[in-house]
């Protein structure tokens, strides 16, 4: 087992890692930049090792960095939490090629499954319904039009490399597809450095729907069933839930397995997630779903998975990074009740969600009756150079309506100041008669 490990990262998950990493023993280095010297993951960890300027670019993505504080402070491994470095896969070689343990996927799975093009057409020969589009070499303005055509307005266009909703536009017609495609090839070179797209059906009832796999050295690949994420704001998740409303027992047999064959076709390792988007105009259909790409790193959603299964992810990670089975069998696996994630952001919705940075004067949350995940407290100062995820306000109930009335609870509880933060607006989702429903 892995004595001593780094946490590549900050904030909410760092903390997280720690949480597990402690009650199994092992000894925590944390990871911080000038804006964090007084971060709760800095506080929690064992030891911290300072790498740099406030700006993530000199400091949380400087992989060198990491190795280095790693080596100095004997680390055993380095686990990536999500962000950052986590589907970098040349981080993930250089980690390795340090002699060091990487908390995470092969670096040849990463790369796999890196770009969208290239993942979906490995998915559709491994037996894995992928979205109709066209997903080729061909660049040209004028061919991918035709394309575009072909499959039928509206469409997606995506860049390749994309992720976090960046680098996607919806066309409704054929007279602002040319416009469109040089928009967002210009949103991919800057923000990726590729400019290359794919096109796909625009879905017009839409459900997220993503399946957690757990892969091991020894040839076992798991499910740990679905989540349904499918309540975003500008391709951000909002809140996730597990199981998935609506989906009956042979639709998540045929949706699981398809995710399990993902894995097995990039000899997956670690934890992963495989994203799906369904058509849900008449239910959820095991024929209406397809897939969109694959996550080689813990999900920010991950406490929703661990709530219905009772399985710590954190745990399984670094027991199958020490070379240990998966501690669970497929058929030992099963969902127990229903789980809810909102997810808590230092942002004013009434100014357009602006971020809201300053002091936390006054910061509670009701863990007594759920389950928070958090990187800050009364007294820290919420940064303007990171994500502004503040918190994960996380419930679980027998059932679907039980855990949302405790997530609500939860969030009318919260006592957040001078902060502002977007739990009026989760409030709102979650009584909004469509998420009552469960058809969002």
């Amino acid at each position: 087992m892995i004595q001593s490990l780094l946490i590549a990262n900050r904030g909410e998950i760092a903390c997280r890692i720690i949480r597990t990493a402690r009650e199994m023993g092992i000894r925590t280095v944390a990871v911080y930049s000038d804006a964090d010297a007084k971060a709760l993951h800095v506080r929690e960890a064992d030891e911290a090792v300072h790498i740099g300027p406030s700006p993530a670019r000199e400091s949380y993505l400087i992989g060198e960095k990491i190795i280095a504080a790693a080596k100095a402070t004997g680390a055993e491994a380095i686990h990536p939490g999500y962000g950052f470095l986590s589907e970098n896969a040349e981080f993930a070689q250089a980690v390795t090629d340090a002699g060091l343990v990487w908390v995470g996927p092969k670096p040849s799975s990463i790369t796999a499954m890196g770009l969208k093009d290239a993942a979906k057409r490995l998915m559709a020969e491994a037996g894995v319904p992928v979205t109709p589009g066209y997903m080729g070499e061909n660049q040209e303005p004028a061919f991918l039009a035709e394309r575009a055509a072909e499959i039928g307005y509206p469409v997606l266009i995506k860049a390749v490399a994309g992720g976090g909703g960046k680098g996607m536009r919806k066309v409704d017609a054929a007279a602002d597809f040319i416009d469109a495609l040089a928009s967002c090839q210009r949103e991919a070179a800057a923000s990726f450095g590729n400019d290359h797209v794919l096109i796909e059906k625009y879905i017009l009832t839409p459900r997220h729907i993503e399946v957690q796999v757990f892969g091991d050295t020894h040839g076992n690949v798991v499910h740990l069933f679905e989540r349904d994420c499918s309540l975003q704001r500008r391709h951000q998740k909002v809140i996730e839930e597990a199981p998935a409303p609506g989906m009956d027992e042979a639709t998540r047999a045929d949706l699981c397995a398809a995710a399990v064959r993902a894995a097995k076709a990039v000899d997956y390792v670690g934890v992963g997630t495989i994203e799906f988007i369904a058509d849900a105009s008449e239910g959820l259909r095991a024929d209406r779903i397809w897939f969109m790409e694959m996550n080689t790193r813990l999900q920010v959603e991950h406490p929703v998975t661990e709530e219905i299964t009772g399985v710590d992810l954190v745990e399984w990670q670094l027991r199958v990074a020490s070379g240990e089975r998966l501690p669970l069998t497929q058929d030992e696996l099963s969902i127990n009740g229903w789980a809810m994630e909102a997810r808590l952001y230092a942002e004013d919705p009434a100014k357009g969600f602006l971020p809201s940075i300053g002091t936390l004067e006054l910061f509670q949350l009701p863990e007594h009756i759920g389950r928070v995940d958090t990187g800050v407290y009364e007294g820290a100062e919420v940064s303007p150079f990171y994500d502004p995820m503040i918190a994960k306000v996380i419930s679980w109930g027998e059932d679907r309506e039980e855990a949302r009335e405790l997530l609500s609870e939860m969030l009318e509880d919260s006592a957040i100041w001078p902060v502002k933060t977007n739990s009026a607006f989760l409030i709102n989702a979650l009584d909004h008669p469509d998420f009552v429903a469960g058809t969002v």
